[in-house]
């Protein structure tokens, strides 16, 4: 927990990781928000299809954008988007007040939200290096987590509660508001936050093309096994994030509180992981520890087919908390190996693929649960995590990552000590 704190003390990052926080828990908010609007207006298709515009989108955004992260600053590209997306967001609530308000609405605007998504996930942690010295990225790492986590568990909750005492747009009104206060603490980073350096002063097809990208996957093993996996893992979430609003209309029989409460316990388990992240070190086993965690997750989805709700919740949870330590573990080793200069491009084709997976998940999950196939579609998202989990563990059971993760570099303080004695 010191080191957590430790890093909030750096301004810059602060400034990031809160603003982050706000605009987290919004978007938390939001996806409640337009799955309450969608089930009302239509039934559990149009979840699934609003669910895939909510992620699909992500290919696209990440093929156009992605090659702009190492060319263009990132503090335009991060507050750009956030205007951007305020604006669509702010338009549902000025449909639904003249009553104008359809499904294609929802789905084109879940849609801008997807396109653009890729920005804060590849431009954050492509930042955190950048602001933090290495023997505080595992901390950092951890606290991106810490926010989705309680973003996560806070978000979905508040937009149920709000939707209940209001309705549903004014939750997205409240949302285009978050995005505003985030750009507001990006442009209040006092770090340059410009493109690498070089980049700007080489050749377009040089700073730009995804080549060097590619050529670092094809030597490097780790990069495509966490990418796999965690592709995987992602698809299942889709699967998950159909089946829950489903469960609590068609089995509950309950109302958007409900469903806001459920999402929120769900990822509490999220919240506790990062926490648990930020504790525990890095290990020289650091591939192992992903794949056991993963493989936990998905063993977990076996109690979604317990009759009781506390089952359920129990399941989700599993899901949930295994998720962000299993995250945080991939993500310092993957910032280790991943050279500065195609460190932008790289993490955007990596999370463009993890979350394209996500609405496949989802439209497979629309179909099979109007057809009555819920047993069916558990075990394949059981199998989906658990398979590659297994695999990951077992290939890299014995390989050490010490090195990498600067666990024999010795500790500044400890050297200083020791100087200070002799």
């Amino acid at each position: 927990m010191k080191e957590l704190i430790s890093v909030l003390k750096n301004r810059d990052y602060r400034l990031l990781w809160s603003g982050s926080v706000v605009s987290l828990i919004g978007d938390g908010a939001t996806w409640t928000a337009l799955a309450w609007l969608a089930i009302t207006i239509g039934n559990a298709g149009s979840v699934a299809v609003m669910a895939v515009c909510y992620t699909m989108p992500i290919i696209l955004g990440g093929t156009v954008i992605g090659p702009l992260m190492d060319r263009l600053s990132r503090r335009f590209l991060l507050v750009a988007d956030s205007l951007l997306r305020a604006v669509v967001i702010g338009i549902v609530p000025v449909f639904a007040l003249t009553g104008n308000l359809e499904l294609w609405h929802l789905y084109v605007t879940a849609g801008v939200y997807g396109l653009l998504k890729i920005v804060p996930l590849a431009v954050v942690p492509t930042l955190v290096p950048e602001l933090v010295e290495k023997r505080a990225l595992h901390s950092a790492t951890a606290l991106e987590s810490i926010a989705y986590g309680a973003a996560g568990m806070a978000g979905p909750a508040i937009g149920g509660v709000l939707i209940a005492v209001f309705d549903a747009p004014t939750v997205l009104i409240l949302d285009a508001l978050t995005y505003l206060v985030f750009a507001g603490c990006v442009l209040a980073i006092k770090a340059p936050l410009a493109a690498p350096e070089g980049n700007t002063s080489m050749s377009l097809k040089q700073s730009f093309g995804w080549k060097p990208v590619f050529a670092l996957f094809k030597r490097d093993d780790v990069l495509v096994w966490t990418t796999v996996s965690f592709a995987l893992f992602n698809a299942t979430v889709g699967m998950i994030r159909v089946v829950i609003p489903w469960l609590v209309v068609e089995q509950l029989h309950a109302g958007a509180g409900t469903l806001g409460i459920v999402l929120g316990i769900a990822n509490s388990g999220a919240l506790i992981g990062a926490f648990l992240s930020g504790v525990v070190k890095p290990t020289d086993r650091q591939m192992l520890r992903v794949g056991v965690l993963q493989l936990i997750g998905g063993l977990g989805l076996l109690f979604l087919f317990g009759p009781q709700v506390w089952m359920i919740l129990l399941g989700l949870m599993i899901l949930e908390f295994v998720s962000t330590p299993m995250t945080v573990s991939a993500q310092v080793l993957r910032l280790a190996r991943i050279p500065a200069d195609i460190r932008g491009r790289t993490m955007t084709f990596m999370r463009t693929l993890l979350q394209s997976t996500s609405p496949a998940g989802s439209a497979l999950a629309g179909p099979m649960l109007l057809a009555g196939l819920f047993a069916p579609l558990l075990v394949i998202a059981a199998l989906s995590t658990s398979a590659p989990a297994a695999f990951v563990a077992w290939k890299y059971r014995r390989r050490s990552f010490a090195d990498e993760l600067g666990l024999n570099d010795p500790v500044p303080e400890k050297e200083e000590a020791k100087a200070a004695a002799s």
